[in-house]
């Protein structure tokens, strides 16, 4: 009898789970682990939604491999102890794990497979559809663009990348439950209670299937109303997929075989998220530094009012500072709304898009650093992007164009709510007595723009000419 350890982390399922199914084929008895990472949680906020949302995943975890014969170990403390000791304590010649991509993470795994006494360490692809060198130029060299590592990625598809990988035909394999085993409280993990299930997001793999299956029936909508913020056109799946509550092998390949705009959009969504990885595979500098390493050079300026001014959602722009509350009150932003932000801070306010970064990373439940670097540095002109750095998104036109009625901005900035359409997205052009009409001062009741757009617009400009 062989025995083997499974090291769960960011892969809360016990379905299609590539790290599972291969350990299942190749080992008679087969345990499986969750480590609460103290290095992750010990600086974090003792009130983080995105804690209460890892728990809720392991419990619902623990109760499928329960119901196939087998449970979770659940540890908390740092896995580079922590693994190596309960391979020794199982007597486990071998650790399976799905590969993570973070230079952290792959920092942590080396040093886990150094101190594994007597057991070997399996790595295997699990998070994205291709990996590291799998998807190349012809030259042999990563991409630094999109598009052609898109057409190359759908080029290089087969069935047999979207093919699950199943666990349960092979449960019996499981190790059963070890008697006095239990999963931890929160306050156990040193946290408390969060408004996570105030925010009405279905956890765990049950609510990842039912929220997959809501986006199933508006997909073919998916291209024509995703960038609409008061519409509701996204999968919301984006946390999910985060903590692997679901399989990417299950949604590409549905994308994929639907046919139609809005699912090959959507599966051109899925595309970047794989160039994101590869990004930061291949360029882990990207963590600190600016993928095109000129714009190292450039020179942010220092505005540490205007940056709390953003924080808050209290920029004077109505669109950028709903988008900012939101994520405040939902721990989430529209994608749309993650762009509009981002170069708001980078080229409107000249701030360094590392602050922003560093902002969404905290309140993001959804938080995963490929594609928020990817997405911050895109939007800075400073990471990959085809287009060149002089394209500013306006933060008017773009309100117009995206929340036309203002309904979205009404919802998350009260203050505007009795404020007419015609002036909802820039409501300092009202006359004092248009604002008195709806109850509103501005620059008492809501802040006037600090800045103005084509000023700054004129001054980001020069900020890139100069590098």
């Amino acid at each position: 009898m062989t025995t083997a350890l499974v090291w769960f982390r960011r892969d809360l399922r016990s379905n299609d789970h590539a790290a599972l199914h291969h350990a299942l084929l190749a080992h008679s008895r087969v345990h499986c682990v969750f480590v609460f990472d103290t290095t992750i949680l010990d600086p974090l906020p003792r009130r983080d939604r995105r804690v209460e949302f890892i728990l809720r995943a392991v419990e619902e975890l623990d109760a499928a491999l329960r119901a196939l014969g087998g449970g979770l170990i659940v540890r908390h403390g740092d896995p580079r102890d922590e693994i190596p000791r309960l391979a020794t304590e199982l007597g486990a010649g071998a650790v399976f794990v799905n590969r993570d991509y973070e230079p952290a993470a792959r920092a942590r795994d080396e040093e886990v497979k150094r101190r594994l006494a007597s057991a070997d360490f399996h790595e295997f692809k699990d998070q994205v559809i291709f990996e590291r060198d799998e998807v190349m130029t012809r030259g042999g060299t990563p991409f630094s663009v999109f598009t052609p590592y898109r057409n190359a990625w759908l080029k290089r598809l087969t069935p047999a990348e979207l093919n699950p990988l199943p666990v349960e035909p092979h449960a019996a394999r499981l190790a059963p439950p070890r008697e006095g085993e239990r999963l931890p409280t929160l306050a156990e993990l040193g946290f408390e209670a969060t408004d996570l299930p105030a925010l009405c997001l279905p956890t765990g793999m049950s609510g990842a299937q039912a929220l997959f299956r809501d986006f199933v029936d508006r997909i073919d909508d998916y291209a024509a109303t995703r960038d609409y913020p008061a519409v509701k056109g996204c999968s919301c799946l984006s946390p999910h997929l985060r903590f692997g509550t679901l399989s990417i092998r299950q949604l590409a390949a549905h994308a994929h075989g639907h046919g139609g705009r809005g699912a090959q959009t959507w599966l051109s969504e899925l595309i970047w998220r794989d160039f994101y990885h590869a990004i930061l595979w291949h360029h882990p500098r990207v963590v600190t530094q600016c993928f095109k390493p000129e714009f190292d050079k450039l020179r942010w300026d220092d505005g540490p009012d205007l940056f709390a001014a953003w924080c808050q959602g209290r920029t004077g722009y109505p669109l950028v500072d709903a988008a900012m509350r939101q994520l405040l009150h939902a721990g989430w932003m529209h994608n749309r709304l993650r762009m509009i932000t981002a170069s708001f801070l980078s080229k409107d306010l000249g701030l360094d898009w590392r602050l922003g970064e560093a902002w969404f990373a905290a309140k993001l439940l959804d938080f995963d650093l490929a594609a928020n670097n990817g997405g911050w540095q895109w939007a800075a002109s400073t990471g990959c992007d085809a287009q060149p750095w002089f394209r500013i998104f306006n933060p008017v036109t773009q309100s117009e164009k995206f929340d036309p009625e203002g309904r979205f901005i009404r919802r998350h900035v009260p203050e505007l709510a009795n404020v007419p359409a015609k002036f909802i997205h820039a409501p300092w052009t009202m006359t004092t007595v248009q604002q008195a009409a709806c109850g509103l001062v501005i620059g008492r009741d809501y802040p006037a723009p600090v800045v103005d757009h084509a000023l700054a617009r004129a001054r980001s400009l020069e900020r890139y000419k100069a590098v």
